[in-house]
């Protein structure tokens, strides 16, 4: 396999592409999985997988097979919650783990995954909104990148190690100087001629890493896939190699 395919130093796969196992329950993902194989190091477990099993999941990816999990709860509550709701899920060993990037909250998570190895990633603004959504929440009037980009830099400054946003506000927000030696993970990655679903602000996967992501998020063009090993490799061949 390509050294775009695995990486040299571990032979693992590449890690920079997270799979999002957007299913029913523990059993369908970890079939998925199964059938994955070495072609996927990195998985996403969302919300939608909680009751059906997401953090028993999670234990068995990491534990059983050597997987790196994200849970991907984007966690919301006054700061005692969301402080003892992280420090609870610290204790499974999690690699990242996201919440919502209003300051007072990456503060409150960053005091739960204090002692852990547990990556803390802010969401700015969640890909598959667009302006007039933000309309309808009653959101800061603006351009949505502008606001992905300030609310990046405010989750940093309250010392999140990462942020979740788009593909399109990337380079931006690797462009903060703020934003030196933290991640920035982009969900709304579709390779060329996908369907877009239910996400608006895309890019390739090629597009989102050369625009400064560090890890690309992509869940149904893998897992509808006929062939979802096949689709991985394909995501992967599309990155461009490390620098």
């Amino acid at each position: 396999m390509s050294v775009s395919t695995r990486t040299a130093a571990t032979g693992r796969a590449d890690d920079r592409l997270i799979v999002a196992l957007d299913l029913p329950d523990a059993v369908s993902a970890l079939a998925l999985a199964g059938r994955l194989g070495d072609a996927v190091s990195f998985y996403k477990i969302g919300l939608g997988m909680l009751t059906g099993g997401g953090l028993a999941l999670a234990r068995e990816l990491k534990d059983e097979h050597g997987k790196r999990v994200f849970l991907d709860m984007k966690l919301f509550d006054i700061g005692a919650t969301v402080e003892a709701a992280v420090r609870g899920l610290a204790r499974f060993d999690l690699d990242f783990l996201t919440v919502q990037g209003d300051p007072h909250v990456v503060r409150a998570a960053m005091a739960g995954a204090a002692g852990s190895e547990m990556k803390i990633l802010a969401v700015t603004v969640l890909t598959s909104l667009d302006r007039g959504d933000l309309d309808a929440a009653m959101m800061v009037p603006g351009d949505v990148a502008d606001i992905a980009v300030e609310r990046a830099a405010r989750a940093f400054e309250a010392g999140a190690h990462g942020v979740i946003a788009s593909p399109q506000e990337a380079a931006a927000i690797r462009a903060l100087g703020q934003a030196r030696d933290r991640l920035i993970v982009t969900p709304g990655v579709r390779p060329a001629g996908a369907a877009l679903g239910d996400q608006k602000r895309v890019a390739t996967p090629a597009g989102a890493i050369a625009a400064g992501a560090d890890h690309i998020v992509v869940g149904r063009p893998v897992w509808q896939a006929g062939d979802p090993a096949a689709a991985a490799r394909a995501v992967l061949a599309d990155l461009p190699a490390r620098a």
